[in-house]
């Protein structure tokens, strides 16, 4: 093993997704060190949910391998699932239950023991504690989807569009967070199609288009080539952004 791989906690190589004989993730190779934030960047149908949910065990493997923390996703699925924590898209929630209840109800599924107070107010939901889902806004749900991933206190932390359809402040206040679970030492693994949002939270990112990754780098490290290679905005604010480095790597622009 060598000094790189250490610190690699999970390592995808040559994976594969086919629906109906197409190939929809096609052979992708990438690794995500321990302790950072790790983003796929691309648009609705890149294939970004997708190689979250083969490495998650939510979706079978059809060609390729990925581990996690070691574990072979596909021969060690119990013991990828204890070390994982998942935010779906679409979480859902038992409505006639209050959020602490929710939350013993969840930590009950891994057998555990939680400050479910202490947990909410991580990520400051502590006075909704009584309250239900029906009566949270959009940026409290998904506040909540991550505490409730967070209740078997997960090596690796999957975020799938995490601020899909919430406000600016919204979605401010649940980067905030990110970073925060960032710091207490687990590992982040988000897809988004937010430009701004993958260069502000992202240590390293992949660029995603029709189910190949295009390039992986920093975010920085993205945007310094493209000008290094001319790259000129017609109406310039700043010489170049992550966005004007996935239109040119793929030649499309992302849309709401």
């Amino acid at each position: 093993m060598t000094k790189t791989d250490v610190n690699e906690i999970i390592k995808v190589e040559k994976l594969v997704k086919k629906y109906d004989g197409k190939k929809v993730v096609k052979g992708i190779s990438f690794s995500v060190k321990e302790g950072e934030i790790f983003g796929i960047l691309g648009p609705n149908g890149a294939g970004k949910s997708t190689t979250l949910e083969m490495i998650e065990t939510l979706r079978p493997i059809d060609g390729g391998k990925a581990t996690l923390d070691g574990f072979d996703v596909k021969k060690d699925r119990k013991k990828v699932k204890r070390i994982i924590g998942i935010q779906l898209q679409n979480t859902a929630f038992m409505e006639k239950l209050n959020l602490r209840e929710q939350l013993k109800m969840f930590a009950s599924f891994y057998g555990v023991k939680i400050d479910t107070d202490e947990l909410l107010e991580r990520v400051d939901l502590l006075e909704k504690a009584k309250s239900y889902p029906e009566k949270l806004s959009g940026g409290q749900r998904q506040r909540f989807a991550i505490a409730s991933a967070l209740v078997n206190t997960p090596r690796v932390l999957f975020l799938d569009e995490p601020t899909t359809g919430l406000d600016p402040q919204a979605r401010r206040n649940l980067w905030d967070l990110v970073k925060e679970i960032r710091k207490q030492g687990i590992t982040v693994v988000l897809t988004t199609h937010y430009m701004d949002e993958a260069e502000i939270l992202c240590d390293r990112l992949a660029i995603m288009d029709e189910g190949e990754i295009k390039v992986i780098d920093t975010p920085q490290n993205l945007i310094d080539s493209l000008i290094a290679r001319g790259f000129k905005k017609k109406k310039e604010v700043k010489p170049a952004n992550l966005e004007d480095v996935f239109i040119d790597l793929t030649g499309k622009e992302l849309k709401d």
